[in-house]
């Protein structure tokens, strides 16, 4: 009584100081879960506002480069004029090609005596002829680099064209600058800054957008496409130098961090937006939560299975001793009885193989067919031979496949024939091939209609008709039902005890047997 009492109050000590473990670790892990989650997400704000930063210095040093190449340019022409211009543009252009520069040079020499115009590009048509289909949209530049901006639009591609002019003697006046490729300049963007989780774009103060990855709105008011208001552009009231906030993207319907900064170089002036995914940062956000979730539930599991484990390793290990040393005797004892099952049926099936009975009535059909009809003759005498070798040699498991039980059965019936002819008639009906190749006991069929023809009556007034059925997981096989009762069988339950033992060693449903009517029938099951 007094050990019960005490295993009582230490069991409930147990339970106590699990509950304690459990309260205290979710206490703990609520907290790290917080500081974690909210490190997380400031962790991810930071790395937005870097990849801003990253993003912005590289679109400004492209546009920089392109300055640098617009002054290169009139540094040229205006020294030597006329000179060598088509060289210096063609010198350019090369130069470009070989470092991945975006910009390329023209010119456009206007001959005022014969009207004419000298060109190296179609785009520069744009000052010598009128544009009567307005394929172009005009920048205001006031900055220290004096060059004038447009937008044209050629084949489907807008081109951001730098121009400048040197007035000539007889009116004569030489046009030249450089163009960009506003899908060149989008897709420069993306290959040398990588950043995943942002796009940028580029407008000028007026809201006229020079760049954007929706091809659609380059040229159009930013204004008017998206929800940037003139107070967000107001970066110098800010001490960062830039405005941040939350919007709706134009471009990707999801919620974004806008960041916009003034980019201000000598000849242009304008803003660079670019807009960092939240729902990426929010996805982050939630595989910490969950992860630390993860890890609370883990930790929670292994205290309190410590200490279950601990209370009860012992009575634990000696209750599975005991199973394990039942199990053994259980195996033992089945084993034997296995063993001697097999013994039992080898005996009998051996006796019932080599039946002095029916090798006396082969031998005795054999003898008058060769009298009869020596084709048959030695027909029968070849399946009398493929039979008893099938016999002789049973197979090690005490199962074989479908289509081999079948070939059998189909030489056994030939057998049967020769003795019986018009008093047994016999049918194989194969509706699902694919069971051929499933398994089914050794013998079984012969078993089922041996046993028919021993407890049935089979005469040519009543013949005994045996139908076999290969069915989908299942053979099944019927025949007239008409018993005999003048005499009993020995050994009539042998073939159906043996399938049946059979079956329950492979763990599959027992011979189903059943009177239909006139047809008695036996269900099959078949093996994997």
């Amino acid at each position: 009584m007094n050990t019960n009492f005490k295993h009582i109050l230490s069991q409930r000590s147990i339970y106590i100081a699990v509950l304690a473990a459990c309260f205290i670790a979710v206490g703990a892990f609520a907290v790290l879960s917080v500081l974690i989650t909210h490190d997380s997400r400031k962790n991810n704000e930071e790395f937005a506002r870097k990849t801003f930063v990253r993003k912005y210095e590289t679109i400004e040093k492209e546009f920089t480069n392109i300055e640098d190449y617009q002054y290169l340019l009139r540094a040229l022409i205006r020294k030597d004029g006329l000179k060598n211009y088509r060289e210096y543009s063609s010198v350019l252009n090369d130069l470009n090609r070989k470092r991945n520069l975006l910009p390329y040079s023209w010119y456009s020499y206007y001959d005022h005596t014969s009207g004419k115009s000298v060109s190296n590009s179609p785009l520069s048509s744009v000052f010598t002829e009128k544009d009567k289909a307005g394929n172009y949209t005009k920048i205001e530049n006031n900055r220290s680099g004096h060059f004038s901006d447009l937008l044209i639009t050629r084949k489907d591609s807008i081109y951001w064209v730098s121009y400048d002019s040197l007035a000539l003697p007889g009116k004569d006046r030489l046009y030249y600058g450089s163009a960009v490729s506003l899908d060149d300049l989008h897709q420069y963007f993306i290959t040398v800054d990588r950043t995943p989780n942002n796009y940028a774009y580029v407008f000028t103060k007026e809201g006229i957008c020079i760049t954007h990855p929706e091809k659609k709105y380059i040229g159009k008011n930013v204004f008017e496409f998206t929800d940037i208001k003139p107070k967000d552009t107001l970066a110098a009231e800010t001490q960062l130098g830039y405005t941040e906030g939350i919007a709706a993207s134009e471009y990707l319907n999801v919620d974004v961090t806008r960041f916009i900064k003034p980019l201000k170089t000598d000849n242009f002036d304008g803003y660079t937006v670019v807009n960092h995914v939240n729902f990426l940062i929010d996805e982050s956000v939630s595989k910490t939560k969950t992860y630390t979730v993860y890890i609370f539930l883990a930790a929670l599991f292994l205290i309190v299975a410590v200490f279950i484990l601990f209370y009860r390793s012992t009575a634990m290990a000696y209750r599975e001793k005991e199973k394990i040393q039942a199990e053994k005797n259980f195996l033992l004892i089945e084993n034997e009885k296995m063993h001697k099952e097999e013994v039992l049926h080898q005996l009998q099936q051996l006796k019932n193989n080599i039946n002095p009975h029916f090798l006396f009535n082969s031998l005795n059909s054999l003898y008058m067919l060769i009298g009869i009809n020596k084709d048959n003759a030695q027909k029968f005498t070849m399946n009398l031979s493929r039979i008893y070798r099938y016999l002789i040699v049973p197979p090690k498991e005490n199962i074989v496949p479908v289509a081999q039980e079948i070939s059998f059965i189909r030489q056994y019936m030939e057998l049967l024939k020769s003795r019986f002819d018009e008093e047994i008639s016999f049918e194989l009906i194969i509706s699902d091939d694919t069971s051929l190749e499933k398994k089914i006991p050794y013998l079984s069929l012969q078993m089922v209609v041996e046993n028919a023809i021993k407890h049935n009556i089979a005469t040519i007034d009543s013949p005994l008709e045996i139908i076999i059925t290969v069915e989908n997981q299942i053979i099944s096989v019927k025949n007239t039902w008409q018993p005999k009762t003048d005499e009993a069988v020995q050994g009539e339950k042998f073939g159906i005890d043996y399938l049946n033992q059979v079956y329950r060693y492979f763990k599959k449903n027992s011979v189903n047997i059943s009177v239909d009517g006139e047809y008695f029938i036996c269900i099959l099951p078949l093996l994997e």
